[in-house]
């Protein structure tokens, strides 16, 4: 299988992979990634079928593991060997399910999916089919409220502890990209695939898990302790931040990012939160 994933590449060091959740880009990495390329070579990944990489190959359907397989190829097609991994999200579970197959050396999971019961997964699809829905006809309107701080807080208080903080910018590219993404709506659905279990065979890697106190879409107070009670062996951080936390808390962000590769290189380390 030929992977072509579009990347973001900067700074020198060991490797360290970034990956955005459903319906993002590798831009949401922005924020922390001059941080982290003082001491990584971050490679922040558009995941196939979202920002500007293609979709998986045709007849592959958009699942987690899916997703794996294709991390696997596009560390094989750049020449690295088990890197670091962050991942937000969807980026989160792909990262523990690297761990799970040893491909990696650390892995850093902001609010992973894969946590929730039935109901609660049920909530975030359709959470996320709602954005996918909006009418062509009606976007441009909704990028024009994005535009102000009311509107981003209005339009992303699921998703973020402090709206107003991303960029009008940011807001606005964030919305045409996961409007545009092909995978967004089979990627959706395809998370009734998946969910969290055996952690045991994560137990050769470092795994550190940060939730957002302010996670409205994948609750911090719903499945935060059910993180920690799976996998009481790994480290696990509460932000003051929402479900994507990086314009909400750059210095937790990068900082965690740091000391959980520093676990993976064997060295000792304390995350701030």
């Amino acid at each position: 299988m030929s992977i072509s994933i579009n990347h973001h590449r900067q700074g020198e060091g060991p490797p360290l992979i970034l990956l955005h959740g459903v319906g993002h880009h590798w831009q949401a990495w922005r924020p922390v990634i001059d941080q982290l390329a003082a001491d990584f070579d971050v490679i922040a990944c558009d995941s196939p079928g979202f920002g500007r990489s293609a979709p998986l190959p045709a007849g592959l359907e958009p699942t987690i593991a899916s997703y794996v397989d294709a991390f696997e190829w596009f560390f094989a097609e750049l020449g690295i060997e088990r890197p670091h991994v962050a991942g937000n999200s969807m980026g989160g579970a792909i990262a523990l399910e690297l761990a799970r197959r040893r491909a990696i050396r650390s892995a850093c999971a902001f609010s992973p999916a894969g946590f929730w019961t039935r109901a609660e997964l049920h909530f975030c699809q359709l959470s996320l089919r709602a954005l996918a829905g909006v009418p062509a006809a009606a976007r441009p309107a909704v990028e024009t409220v994005a535009r102000t701080r009311a509107g981003r807080r209005a339009l992303f208080f699921q998703t973020f502890g402090y709206p107003a903080r991303m960029p009008a910018q940011e807001a606005v590219a964030t919305l045409r990209d996961a409007w545009s993404a092909p995978a967004l709506s089979a990627s959706v659905d395809a998370f009734r695939q998946y969910r969290f279990g055996s952690p045991e065979q994560l137990r050769s890697t470092p795994v550190t898990i940060a939730w957002g106190a302010r996670d409205l879409l994948l609750p911090y107070r719903l499945q935060a302790p059910r993180a920690r009670r799976m996998l009481p062996w790994a480290t696990h951080v509460t932000l003051d931040a929402g479900h994507v936390p990086f314009f909400d808390a750059p210095q937790a962000v990068a900082s965690l990012i740091s000391s959980s590769a520093a676990a993976g290189a064997g060295k000792r380390t304390s995350p701030r939160a």
